[in-house]
């Protein structure tokens, strides 16, 4: 091998690894130890494995509307409840996603979303109880760009939906006599990232989405979103609760221009 030859061979082993160090570096860092200071004030965690459960593609199909199920595995006889979940997002650019806070009386068991997911990360679900401990369940994520990903509707069809809101009721396997019920509301709404470009004119399209979301059975708390840009176009909860026996089901909600949406259903007929 010529001097010339050899320095060629050096100077691409040197450039492979030029380029593969970041990679590996940026593989290798995980973001959570520094989530758990920022989002919980450092709080001990405690392995929720057998109290909360998380569940998500492991390959997304579409980084912009990656389905989450939230499910309370807490065992029938156990005392206590959960008050909150915050789900985690661990890479993307804002990582808190939602946090939920669950109604005291409506036994709020299970709870899906859909959400944006920007690069391969672990999420994580921390259930907060009223034992005042906090546990966590974790799952990972192949799925990328999803917070820049531009969105389904164009302007003039997103400001037509805008607030408009959808209840429905979906049947159950259980006795007739249950008071367990199962329901979704869906909220017309674009939920801007800020990450998002506008085609024309080329330039970041502001951040604008529901940041608050109420749902009650007359009066009383079924459960509450506190919502960030991870949140999909168009958010949707679909959940289980235990009827109070309330004839009308209420829903509230706020985005960060200070809209406030407002509708309400009759339990009994969804559609009206």
């Amino acid at each position: 091998m010529t001097g010339c030859t050899r320095r060629q061979t050096l100077t691409a082993l040197l450039l492979g690894l030029a380029f593969a160090m970041p990679a590996q570096a940026e593989e290798a860092y995980d973001p959570w130890p520094g989530l758990v200071q920022d989002i919980f004030s450092n709080r001990p965690m405690n392995d929720g494995s057998a109290v909360i459960g998380i569940e998500m593609p492991y390959r997304a199909e579409d980084a912009a509307i990656v389905p989450v199920t939230l499910r309370s595995k807490l065992s029938p006889g156990d005392a206590r409840r959960i008050r909150s979940i915050t789900l985690v997002i661990d890479r993307n650019p804002a990582p808190m996603a939602a946090k939920f806070e669950l109604g005291p009386d409506a036994n709020v068991t299970e709870i899906s979303t859909r959400v944006r997911v920007n690069n391969y990360t672990d999420v994580h679900a921390v259930a907060e109880l009223s034992d005042g401990q906090l546990y966590v369940s974790k799952t990972y994520v192949k799925a990328s760009g999803g917070c820049s990903a531009p969105a389904g509707k164009n302007v003039e069809e997103a400001r037509n939906r805008l607030g408009q809101m959808r209840y429905r009721q979906f049947a159950r396997e259980e006795a007739p006599s249950s008071r367990v019920r199962e329901a979704q509301v869906m909220i017309g709404h674009p939920n801007n990232s800020g990450l998002q470009m506008d085609q024309v004119t080329q330039l970041y399209i502001p951040a604008f989405f529901i940041n608050r979301l109420k749902l009650t059975q007359d009066d009383s708390l079924v459960l509450s979103m506190e919502g960030g840009i991870s949140v999909s176009e168009d958010p949707n909860l679909r959940f289980t609760y235990v009827s109070n026996g309330a004839k009308r089901f209420r829903a509230e909600a706020k985005d960060t221009d200070g809209h406030v949406f407002r509708n309400e259903w009759n339990v009994e007929k969804p559609g009206t």
